[in-house]
């Protein structure tokens, strides 16, 4: 390096600090290749979608609920402004279940209809396609917050004990460990290793501009308000009502304002899918370079 490009001594900035900064960013994923969801074809199908299931998920608690391939499952606020934290498996093996971060490379930050949730390495899939959104219409507010997003982990006990001590057990972590225990008849144990990162609905969040941090706000979310998903696979899915309720000041709390969460399933006519087929697994050869 030049010493024209060397730390300023007092400021520690570059000659070029401001040229560096200006290089323009490149999208990681360019997404345009993607396999787009058939979106007509899965609203007509909707369109004769009986109502076959629902679930109730009760404040500061998480239920499970199971959802055909070909199948729609909608969640949606009833009491007041709340906030719930998704999880998602396949039926059949726990080992395929919803890789937020994969999503969050592939679509954003946050997601809407049309966009989908996406399964673990080796599967990577489509597992869900989010085919209405009463919340669409909010968009990036002047925070740079969004609701639905897949930035956040959920609230846990073991961040809680490590920032503010205590065992705190109605976090969404905890909730859906339990839910998960009690579904399938496991242990808390082996039932939380399966516990992942979600899909937080209605949540509202983004990044500070000045220090980069994670932040939440007061969720838009009013009672009717919902999301609902295509389900591509058969699927388990989990859903917390997080302790937070709106996440407007806090999302671990018993003092917090929390109300349930309705999960309804709709099974469309038996012809109205004709010829659709669930997504293969991802065509990779697995061979990692080595034969």
């Amino acid at each position: 390096m030049s010493n024209t490009e060397l730390p300023n001594a007092e400021t520690g900035l570059p000659s070029d600090a401001e040229e560096r900064r200006a290089i323009p960013p490149v999208i990681c994923y360019p997404n345009e290749t993607l396999p787009k969801p058939d979106l007509p074809r899965y609203l007509a199908a909707r369109e004769t979608a009986q109502k076959t299931d629902e679930v109730v998920v009760a404040p500061r608690q998480a239920a499970c609920f199971r959802v055909a391939a070909g199948s729609f499952f909608r969640i949606t606020s009833v009491e007041g402004a709340q906030v719930g934290d998704l999880n998602l498996w396949n039926d059949a093996d726990l080992s395929e279940r919803f890789f937020s971060g994969k999503t969050r490379a592939l679509h954003g930050t946050h997601v809407t209809a049309g966009e989908r949730l996406w399964s673990t390495l080796p599967h990577l899939r489509p597992m869900a396609t989010i085919v209405a959104d009463s919340l669409g219409w909010y968009g990036i507010d002047s925070y740079g917050g969004s609701v639905h997003d897949v930035i956040g982990t959920r609230c846990d006990p073991y961040t809680g004990n490590l920032l503010g001590g205590g065992h705190y057990h109605h976090c969404c972590h905890s909730n859906l460990t339990r839910a998960l225990a009690d579904e399938l008849n496991l242990s808390l144990a082996d039932a939380e290793r399966h516990v992942h990162d979600v899909l937080n609905v209605f949540m509202c969040t983004g990044f500070t501009r000045d220090t980069g941090q994670y932040f939440m706000k007061a969720s838009p979310v009013r009672p009717g308000d919902y999301l609902e998903f295509f389900a591509e696979i058969d699927l388990l899915g989990a859903l917390s009502a997080c302790p937070g309720g709106d996440c407007g000041s806090e999302h671990t709390s018993d003092s917090a304002a929390c109300y349930p969460l309705l999960v309804e399933v709709f099974t469309p006519e038996s012809t109205a899918l004709d010829g659709w087929q669930s997504p293969a697994r991802n065509g990779y050869d697995g061979s990692h370079g080595r034969s």
